[in-house]
C-alpha cells in the first residue's frame, strides 16, 4: 500500500474531525446566545453518510489496489481547491458555521465571501469533495453512490435551513 494515499486519507479524516470540534464549540457559542437547532431529526443520518462514505473508500480501495496507485496530480490539484474554498466557507461564517443548522434570531444572513455568490456553498463543496475523495483512491462506486445519497439528504436539510433561516432573521 502507498503510504502517500493512507497520509492522504488519514490527513482527510482528521481535517473532518477538527472540523467536527469547531461545530461543537460554535454550537455552544449559539445555544449560550440564545441559538435554537433545527432539523435535528435528519443530522444522523449525515452522520451515516460520513462514516460510511470512508469505510466504504477503505473498502472498495482495497480491494481495487487502489492505495497503491499513483496521486493524480489533476484530482489532488481540484481536491485542493475545494479545501481552499471550504475553508473560506468556515472562515466567512466564523462562529456562525456549523454542521447543524443552528439560527440565532435577530441576526441577519451572512451575505459576503462565497455566500455573496452562492446561497449554499459549502453543500456544493461536499458535493464535489463526495466524489473527488472516492476518485483519487480508486473507488468508482463510492463516488457514484455517495454523491446521490448526499443530493438526497440535501432535499430534506436545505427546505429545513431555508425555512428556519428566514424565521430568524426575521
Amino acid at each position: 500500500m502507498s503510504l502517500i494515499m493512507w497520509i492522504l486519507l488519514i490527513g482527510i479524516v482528521c481535517q473532518r474531525l477538527v472540523e467536527l470540534i469547531i461545530a461543537r464549540s460554535n454550537e455552544r457559542w449559539m445555544k449560550e446566545r440564545g441559538g435554537i437547532e433545527k432539523g435535528a431529526k435528519h443530522y444522523k443520518w449525515f452522520i451515516y453518510l460520513h462514516s460510511l462514505f470512508f469505510i466504504s473508500i477503505i473498502v472498495e480501495s482495497i480491494a481495487r489496489e487502489g492505495f497503491n496507485q499513483p496521486l493524480n496530480y489533476f484530482l489532488f490539484t481540484i481536491f485542493i481547491a475545494t479545501q481552499i474554498t471550504r475553508v473560506w466557507c468556515i472562515h466567512t461564517l466564523g462562529r456562525f458555521w456549523n454542521t447543524k443548522i443552528i439560527v440565532l434570531p435577530g441576526v441577519s444572513l451572512i451575505k459576503k465571501g462565497p455566500y455573496k455568490y452562492v446561497k449554499h456553498p459549502n453543500y456544493i463543496i461536499v458535493a464535489l469533495e463526495l466524489f473527488l475523495i472516492p476518485l483519487l483512491f480508486g473507488a468508482y462506486l463510492t463516488a457514484f453512490v455517495f454523491p446521490i445519497l448526499h443530493m438526497l439528504l440535501l432535499r430534506i436539510r436545505i427546505p429545513r435551513e431555508e425555512k428556519a433561516l428566514t424565521k430568524a432573521t426575521s
